[in-house]
């Protein structure tokens, strides 16, 4: 049984939590402090953490600092409508995704489903890997992409920020975290850089705006997801 681990100082919206999984069969733990958190991570080992990030004694940032240190755990943070300084803090500090308050069971359930399949299916080791995210494929070593088996010629930039994603389906990357990666360790706020490749991706791929594959999370960052499938 999947072991899920919450973390919230509210009292109701543990309970609330709790039976919406326990009623989906997942083994679900409870507890309401940053240092418990940590505790239980350590002792318990879960399948996934699902955090609030307005804790009273360890802020949820600090508390995903401290777990990212010897702990690969999905991290699904919750936080407070409109913080998404926050949130884009807490994916820099490693957290996996985020639901904003208020949430509905149905997305949380979705985020939690993609949190475990990060951690079943890991980025493939070496340059050699082919990453699939359903009709999307990146041949890492020949540079090559194809959509549903059609050719797409994308320049480097391009490649790099798309390949970085695939790596991740279903994962928020922050805007730091791409311009780091793709463009290099001195960048990291020049976000309308990727609104301009964003948008260059998603005319290449064909992308339909009523089911996209490359989704824009305002104000944090970038998703690939497989249109077909319920994780995004």
């Amino acid at each position: 049984m999947t072991k899920v681990l919450v973390v919230d100082d509210e009292p109701a919206l543990l309970r609330a939590v709790r039976a919406a999984l326990t009623a989906r069969q997942y083994d679900v733990a409870t507890v309401g402090t940053g240092q418990g958190a940590i505790d239980a991570i350590a002792l318990g080992a879960p399948d996934v953490v699902v955090l609030d990030l307005g804790l009273p004694d360890i802020d949820g940032i600090e508390v995903c600092r401290r777990v990212r240190e010897w702990s690969d755990v999905p991290i699904v943070v919750l936080s407070a409508d409109g913080a998404e300084d926050r949130k884009v803090q807490a994916l820099d500090e490693g957290a996996d995704d985020y639901v904003t308050k208020p949430f509905s069971t149905a997305e949380l359930l979705a985020r939690i489903r993609v949190a475990l399949r990060h951690r079943n299916h890991d980025a493939p080791a070496g340059d050699d890997a082919v990453l699939a995210v359903g009709d999307l494929e990146v041949d890492l070593a020949r540079h090559a992409v194809t959509v549903a088996d059609r050719n797409v010629d994308l320049t480097p930039k391009e490649f790099a920020f798309l390949a970085l994603l695939a790596r991740w389906p279903g994962r928020v990357l922050t805007h730091r975290t791409i311009l780091q990666e793709v463009w290099g360790p001195e960048y990291g706020s020049e976000s309308q850089y990727l609104r301009v490749y964003a948008s260059q991706l998603r005319k290449k791929l064909d992308d339909d705006p009523a089911r996209p594959r490359l989704v824009t999370e305002p104000g944090v960052g970038y998703r690939l997801v497989d249109p077909a499938s319920d994780g995004g």
